[in-house]
């Protein structure tokens, strides 16, 4: 296996870590009810939003094939560090 398709590979279970973590964080939004818990529920759907563009970004480097993946490194690790983000604003 070369370098890249480790790489994509670590990459790929991590998503699945996020999605884990994700549906985590679903399952504890309460249905309704107060502001806080608005606010709660729009920073669940901020992450999804941020978890699917990290998937789709993740995606078009599987695509590319290990010749063309530098050239989608920028965007996988912007995507990364929002999802990142979204979670550390939901954690806390």
């Amino acid at each position: 296996m070369h370098t890249g398709d480790a790489e994509l590979g670590n990459m790929e279970a991590e998503l699945m870590r996020w999605s884990a973590k994700l549906e985590e964080l679903r399952a504890k939004t309460p249905a309704s009810g107060s502001e806080a818990k608005f606010d709660y529920r729009k920073r669940v759907d901020d992450m999804r939003e941020k978890y699917e563009a990290a998937e789709e970004k993740l995606g078009e480097l599987r695509a590319a094939g290990s010749a063309k993946r530098e050239l989608f490194r920028g965007d996988i690790e912007s995507a990364w560090s929002e999802l990142a983000a979204a979670y550390r604003k939901l954690a806390n």
